[in-house]
């Protein structure tokens, strides 16, 4: 446990009264608590309470390199002591926003050579949208306005990014921007299931043709998407699907942002989703593993398309955060880049451990409770269902979802619920062993959920 004075009752009952968390039920919570984080090492986490878990989920998508890396935190404190802050505005710049910015261009293929540094994915997005804008201001078309996003999108949680994503009971609790549209998503188990996956897949990309044919691509300004809905249900589409997204925005004037900020920095077996579906972005929206969840760190990768446009005949571009390019944290972002390149880190997860997660987790198609399973790389996720023909879930109200989730933490591992989808993303730097632990728990937990179903 952490160096607090605090038992763990007064722990969590100090956190039931003060602290308002993201996505929580405040009413419910306050009923009963949840669980203090307190240490962590390789891929166990620890609360309050002594127990451990090993996490399914890399922090939030972000620790992919795990909880023990001294090369990062020792980078953040060399930082802190040296330049602890200063701002990157008008015409100055810190030297580890400088070579980060660099090693970022060198690490993506051309047309990728410039960089805008956010704190989050979520600012990232806000950042595409006033880059979007800008661009095509600049080039005398106004009326391109409108971008297209999907359903179960996830794109951050500002009034902005939160209008990108596609969740309705979010939407429900705000007015969301009026240019945003979102069409269906590439989610075979819930739309498709009359079609083979790749019919499926053509149907799901025309959808994008049927909203440009609606608003006119002369109104259109960008479609966003991650290459893998990672937090709607880590929805990996038909292999039939990008080529056909791509081929219908070759055929039309629109920009194409491609949100890796959960897929980017090797989880999808590449270093950037993009380049598993060979798809053509215009920007690149990362965060999250940038730093391996040590500092907050965002930003847009941005084409030459693009960048050549705004910085020749834009102007000053209003537009910037105070922290953008925080010195510690892009020090934090270079020692985690040097891990990844001197481990190799990318190159074993496609070659060698995302084989083996795969072909482990796909086999969870043979429990009786699994309707579907999908994955890529080192994610994936299963939906549960009652009946294996038709679909039918277990209980009502994502019932199934919720008690699968505990019967995890029950076992001692940290999977995520979207419903009645179990969505897993282990930290990369996992052994095979690691691996096969992790599954042997899983399949527990879903044994489990199967007794209290009675199935």
């Amino acid at each position: 446990m952490s160096h607090s004075t605090h038992s763990s009752a007064e722990l969590k009952a100090l956190d039931r009264a003060h602290h308002l968390q993201p996505f929580t039920d405040y009413a419910d919570y306050r009923q009963q608590p949840g669980r203090i984080i307190t240490s962590a090492e390789h891929i166990t986490i620890r609360d309050s309470d002594g127990r451990e878990y090993m996490d399914g989920m890399s922090g939030l998508w972000c620790c992919n390199l795990g909880y023990s890396q001294p090369d990062i935190v020792n980078a953040v404190t060399s930082q802190l002591n040296e330049l602890p802050f200063y701002n990157n505005f008008f015409q100055c710049s810190n030297q580890p926003s400088v070579e980060l910015a660099s090693a970022l261009a060198e690490l993506l293929p051309d047309p990728f050579n410039n960089v805008f540094f956010t704190n989050s994915g979520s600012e990232a997005n806000d950042t595409n949208l006033r880059i979007v804008r800008r661009y095509w201001d600049l080039l005398e078309k106004p009326n391109k306005r409108i971008v297209l996003s999907r359903q179960y999108g996830y794109h951050g949680s500002t009034i902005a990014a939160a209008s990108l994503g596609g969740f309705d009971f979010v939407h429900g609790q705000f007015e969301k921007l009026p240019y945003v549209e979102h069409i269906q998503p590439p989610n075979w188990f819930a739309h498709g299931r009359h079609l083979s996956e790749h019919d499926f897949g053509i149907e799901a990309a025309q959808q994008l043709q049927k909203a440009i044919d609606h608003h006119g691509a002369e109104n259109i300004a960008a479609f966003i998407a991650e290459p893998v809905q990672g937090a709607g249900g880590v929805i990996v589409p038909p292999a039939s699907y990008w080529p056909e997204v791509q081929r219908i925005l070759d055929a039309h004037d629109i920009l194409f942002i491609s949100d890796e900020v959960i897929c980017g920095f090797g989880r999808t077996g590449e270093m950037f989703g993009y380049q598993t579906y060979n798809t053509k972005p215009d920007l690149i929206t990362f965060a999250k593993a940038v730093t391996n969840g040590y500092q907050p760190l965002g930003g847009v990768m941005v084409s030459d398309r693009i960048a050549e446009v705004i910085t020749s005949q834009g102007g000053e571009f209003g537009h910037g955060f105070t922290y953008s390019g925080h010195p510690a944290a892009c020090a934090a972002a270079l020692a985690t880049l040097h891990i990844m390149a001197r481990d190799n880190i990318q190159q074993n997860v496609k070659n060698h451990l995302a084989p083996h997660f795969q072909a482990g987790w796909q086999a969870l198609a043979d429990h009786p409770i699994v309707g579907h399973v999908r994955g890529l790389g080192m994610f994936g996720s299963i939906e549960l269902v009652g009946n294996k023909q038709s679909g039918e879930r277990l209980g009502k109200d994502s019932e199934a979802g919720a008690t699968c989730r505990q019967a995890c933490l029950d076992n001692g591992l940290v999977m995520r619920a979207v419903g009645d989808s179990m969505i897993i993303a282990p930290p990369l730097v996992c052994s095979t062993q690691d691996i096969d632990e992790l599954l042997r728990r899983a399949i527990a937990a879903l044994d489990a959920t199967a007794a209290h179903f009675g199935v």
